[in-house]
């Protein structure tokens, strides 16, 4: 009977000691936006302040940051104000590619005692990227039967961008055969396609050279030229 009691007193016990360790362990959580691509050195925001902690119990309490899936260090910790810093490049486009939603999440741990603080990172878009064609030059062959009114897909610009820093709008330079039919795109951006507006005829003109202008929506605005060659075929 006294080992039965000992040994119950010892469960009470470890079950208690647990139950200390876990309640030092708090959770608090701050999330940020930031702009991709921002310099070295650049002040996130305040964590000590934003998370109400004590800025001279960093040092003392081994504040550090842990990241979650990223891999890279991002940002960093400056001790003596509590300010997050920008400690490395972030390129939104190379972590979350066309994504809406481009998070990186971290955990501040202080020590003694444990404390954890989630703090998440929202990553913007800005118009860093130029469109491009997937081809330098595009080339078609039209049967001079085709009808008043056909319809031709052109190469489409890609932009890795997103939202209205993704491509928005082509430009047909101005002739009497063609003209531009736009459509949004499936991820976001635009299409175009030649509409035959004149009915070709080869004996008048044999090729054409048409200059196409692709351009995102972003600020600065940021463009590119693509050359489509017309054949007339019979």
């Amino acid at each position: 009977m006294e080992y039965k009691g000992y040994r119950g007193r010892m469960q009470a016990l470890r079950v208690s000691v647990i139950f200390l360790v876990i309640s030092q362990i708090t959770y608090g959580d701050v999330s940020y936006s930031i702009q991709e691509e921002m310099k070295r050195g650049s002040v996130i925001g305040n964590i000590a302040k934003d998370l109400g902690l004590d800025v001279k119990g960093l040092s003392a309490r081994n504040a550090r940051l842990d990241s979650e899936g990223t891999g890279r260090e991002f940002c960093d910790i400056n001790l003596k104000t509590g300010d997050l810093i920008v400690a490395g490049r972030i390129d939104r486009e190379e972590l979350c590619g066309e994504k809406a939603s481009c998070p990186i999440k971290y955990e501040l741990v202080l020590e003694n005692p444990l404390e954890l603080q989630r703090i998440t990172l929202q990553i913007q878009d800005i118009n860093d990227n130029t469109p491009v064609f997937s081809k330098d030059q595009m080339m078609l062959e039209i049967l001079e039967s085709a009808n008043k009114g056909s319809r031709f897909p052109v190469n489409e610009a890609h932009d890795p961008d997103i939202g209205e820093n993704a491509v928005q709008s082509y430009t047909l330079q101005k002739n009497e055969y063609f003209y531009l039919d736009i459509s949004p795109s499936t991820y976001g951006g635009k299409y175009a396609e030649l509409i035959l507006e004149k009915e070709l005829d080869r004996e008048q003109k044999e090729e054409l050279t048409l200059l196409l202008t692709a351009a995102d929506g972003g600020t600065p605005q940021r463009s590119v030229l693509h050359q489509a060659e017309i054949g007339t075929d019979v």
